[in-house]
């Protein structure tokens, strides 16, 4: 009966519009006080869910994110990837998905990638003809590949979970799915474009000079190679990491760009601040959901149930993968994680996967719930930034989620994939 008020109180909650981290932190403490499991085990457990030390990487990659959005950074990958692409009939949807991409490598948080893109984005694609609908879902979609490709908030919360599965490792393993995901967003994103004409007025715009675009944006890229290559030859830790990717973006926006005063430091704090509050508070509470579902013992009677069906692996890997997108489409990745992981957990280890491969995999299924609509968090932003509906996006997304999902079998089917890289690095 509480187990039953535990989740049919967080789903009404969500119904009615409660936040998440309310919803989670609420039917966490009624379910604790309802068996008498002492009060005082909300505000421990508020505190053990945010008091680890790796957590610290994601106020200060979000800082790093909002700096490279304030100090022009964008504007110059934007440059650099419309001379790569050039102009025409799909080109600027194309560019948007690059520029996800690359922005991806910065912030590493979906939503924040998909209100900076589309502020950059949104704009030009409009003007040029691009239904809001159609540039709201391409953004979304594209900003989803962001919690794959490192440094990622999701791939952070999963190691700090899974302590098997440490953040370099899941840092190195989300890079060609991440990259895969994104490449497989083009090729229907240029379609759908095409065949519907979007854009073609941009035909007869120049082409931005290749080299001198790449010399202007090169700072920008190089970013992405300070943090990997310096986790991959152990010059600093991922929390270490974020601290460099905050010191390299201010001293581009303030000595060499010149976009950034001291004064704007204030207002990139309040903002990468407010964010990470918002994360961090929904870590925080759903640990007392999670808390409260592992005291009542409502998780291992399902593992066990899964466990003793005697089904193949692949078709238990296939329930699952319907599972999580459908719980994408509602909750966050982090929520989705701290919720869902102690009955995942064994689960796979009862299957001997590989428990990086599986964070990728779970990770890449979160992806695509966050533009699958009615909830998705991506999809939210970017109409809200276009002034389009989430119904209206329908029609373009399908096809996006159907190239995702199809990446999301290609690293089911083939692990190395996601592992090759781990190995070759040394974290695995």
């Amino acid at each position: 009966m509480i187990a039953f008020g535990l989740f049919g109180g967080f789903f009404a909650m969500l119904l009615i519009g409660v936040p998440i981290a309310v919803a989670l932190g609420l039917a966490g403490t009624v379910a604790i006080a309802s068996a008498h499991l002492g009060i005082l085990a909300v505000p421990t457990n508020v505190y053990a869910g945010i008091a680890k030390y790796p957590l610290l990487t994601i106020p200060m990659f979000v800082f790093a994110g909002t700096i490279f959005d304030r100090s022009g950074v964008a504007q110059k990958l934007v440059r650099f990837a419309t001379a790569l692409i050039g102009q025409g009939r799909g080109s600027l949807a194309v560019i948007a998905v690059v520029v996800a991409m690359m922005m991806g490598g910065i912030s590493g948080s979906g939503p924040a990638i998909a209100a900076a893109v589309a502020g950059v984005m949104a704009p030009s694609m409009i003007k040029a003809g691009y239904p809001r609908s159609f540039t709201a879902g391409v953004i979304a979609a594209a900003a989803a590949t962001d919690i794959l490709i490192p440094p990622s908030v999701a791939l952070i919360i999963y190691s700090v979970l899974v302590p098997s599965a440490p953040a370099t490792a899941m840092f190195a393993a989300g890079i060609i799915p991440g990259t895969l995901a994104g490449l497989a967003l083009i090729l229907p994103t240029w379609w759908m474009a095409y065949r519907h004409g979007f854009g073609k007025t941009q035909s007869k715009l120049p082409r931005p000079p290749l080299w001198a675009s790449f010399k202007d944006a090169f700072l920008g890229l190089l970013a992405k190679v300070l943090i990997l290559g310096g986790l991959r030859f152990g010059f600093f830790t991922p929390t270490e990491a974020a601290v460099v990717a905050v010191v390299y973006g201010l001293f581009l926006g303030i000595v060499v760009y010149r976009t950034l005063k001291c004064a704007d430091i204030y207002s990139m704090m309040v903002e990468a601040a407010e964010i990470s509050a918002v994360i961090l508070t929904v870590v925080a509470l759903a640990s007392v959901f999670g808390w409260a579902m592992s005291t009542l013992s409502i998780i291992d009677p399902i593992t066990t149930g899964i466990i003793h069906l005697g089904l193949n692996q692949y078709f238990v890997m296939g329930i699952l993968i319907i599972m999580l997108i459908v719980v994408g489409t509602f909750l966050d990745g982090v929520s989705t994680f701290i919720i869902l992981l102690p009955l995942l957990i064994p689960v796979a280890q009862h299957y001997n996967w590989d428990l990086v491969w599986f964070g990728v995999i779970l990770t890449l299924k979160i992806a695509i719930g966050q533009f699958t609509p009615p909830m998705a968090v991506n999809l939210m932003v970017t109409c809200r930034i276009t002034g389009a509906t989430i119904e209206s996006t329908v029609p373009w997304v399908l096809w996006l989620i159907l190239t995702m999902f199809m990446t999301l079998v290609l690293v089911i089917a083939f692990p190395e994939l996601a592992l090759w890289l781990p190995r070759y690095f040394g974290f695995l």
